[in-house]
């Protein structure tokens, strides 16, 4: 699963947009969006988030679940 950016946690700083290797993550009205079809899952962006604004914890509760 893609990145996913708590919406209320977001600053519109820009600093996960500028760490994706892959332009994955763009602005739209001062929030970063992640287009999942496009995210590798690298987590630099969630590495680079000082608000804690990115997660990846669905993906994680998937794993638990399935294995």
């Amino acid at each position: 699963m893609a990145a996913f950016i708590l919406e209320k946690l977001c600053r519109g700083c820009k600093r996960c947009v500028n760490s994706c290797p892959i332009e994955a993550i763009t602005m739209f009205s001062h929030l970063a969006v992640v287009d999942p079809t496009v995210c590798i899952e690298c987590e630099a962006c969630m590495e680079s988030c000082m608000h804690g604004a990115i997660t990846f914890r669905a993906s994680e509760e998937l794993k638990k679940n399935n294995g």
